[in-house]
């Protein structure tokens, strides 16, 4: 069986405040943790070993997926003291590989949703006898990403991390986060200082005049760097747009977990989480949301494409509209926060003192 690593130990400095007290992959998404999907997904791939590269807050992972065998996994968890980039937390997890030089290991981000066939990526891999192969995806606006151009073989020509110029714009192909490398190749990353596979690792190879291969795959793909992004992913699976064998329910325009309460009145809709103990008052409206445990709506609030901490609280006739509230967060009656605002951990904001957008 092919073995993975997942890189899960980031900050999530993108994402706050939901990391300020919980880890990005642990976020929860369609009503667990954003990892548990990548687990289920590896797992029907035919994957039974999975190191976790973890960093940040790296206490919570084992307590909550133990030794993975719940899961049909086997689980071992690595801790960087000191972040070493991309390629120090794949060098890190090697000495927790058990696969010979020449066989391929996963390597996944632990911030993409995707619906890649994993175990076709693997097949390609090992047809093209490629010391790396990387799932490339393609996307409207390459400039916030690393471009791989490659040849009609798709055999990668080339890496331009994060372009800063038009000139650098020379295609759309992005790195997608999802690799296959031979063992070897993770053995021979550097230790001790920090690397980016991206930045140095690739390149290098290429250099040196080794295969890598690109594999475009159009399915579905998402990067949850983003709160807004995050949101979108968690909606997308509770509605079905992406496929989940960790989801805790049917497919459907909203998820309600056991616990919850919500008011005959009160309208879900658009992928909508509502978390354990949260309650939805009567007369308000969650649309594309995701509520987490404990959270509370007030009658007449309406939340719209946004993300509500554990056991905040959104009063009377509020509007959250593309925004985010953090942990334990009180935000009064007949406030209005839009477009991008941020709500901290622990904020209080009394009633109708709050009409602004990240905008203003």
């Amino acid at each position: 069986m092919t073995e993975a690593v997942l890189l899960v130990g980031g900050k999530g400095t993108r994402l706050r405040p939901l990391t300020v007290n919980t880890p990005k992959p642990m976020v929860p998404a369609a009503g667990v943790p954003f990892l548990a999907h990548q687990l289920a997904r590896l797992k029907s791939a035919g994957v039974d070993h999975v190191v976790l590269a973890t960093s940040y807050l790296a206490e919570v992972f084992e307590p909550y997926f133990g030794d993975g065998s719940a899961l049909g996994l086997r689980l071992t968890y690595v801790t960087e003291a000191e972040p070493l980039g991309t390629g120090g937390a794949i060098r890190s997890a090697a000495d927790a590989l058990t696969s010979a030089p020449a066989e391929p290991v996963l390597v996944l981000n632990g911030d993409i949703l995707t619906g890649l066939d994993i175990a076709h990526l693997v097949e390609r891999h090992e047809a093209a006898r490629a010391a790396v192969t990387l799932h490339l995806t393609r996307v409207e606006d390459p400039r916030a990403f690393g471009l791989v151009p490659t040849d009609e073989t798709g055999r990668v020509l080339a890496f331009t991390e994060k372009p800063t110029s038009p000139a650098e714009i020379v295609t759309d192909q992005i790195n997608a986060g999802c690799y296959v490398f031979r063992r070897e190749v993770i053995d021979a990353i550097p230790t001790g200082r920090p690397v980016s596979v991206e930045r140095e690792t690739f390149p290098g190879l290429l250099a040196d005049g080794a295969h890598l291969q690109g594999v475009v795959d159009r399915t579905y793909w998402l990067d949850l760097g983003r709160p807004d992004a995050f949101v979108q992913a968690s909606a997308d699976l509770v509605r079905g747009v992406v496929a989940s064998a960790a989801m805790p329910g049917e497919p459907g325009p909203y998820l309600v977990l056991p616990g919850a309460k919500v008011a005959a009145g009160a309208k879900l809709g658009g992928g909508t989480v509502v978390g354990a103990g949260a309650e939805v008052a009567e007369g308000a409206v969650v649309e594309g949301s995701v509520l987490l445990d404990g959270a509370r709506v007030a009658d007449g609030a309406w939340i719209g494409d946004s993300l509500v901490g554990a056991g905040a609280r959104i009063g009377a006739r509020t509007v959250v509209d593309g925004a985010v509230v953090g942990d334990g967060a009180r935000v009064g009656a007949d406030n209005e926060l839009r477009k991008g605002v941020r709500v901290w951990c622990d904020t209080r904001l009394p009633d109708a003192s709050v009409r602004f957008s990240a905008d203003c």
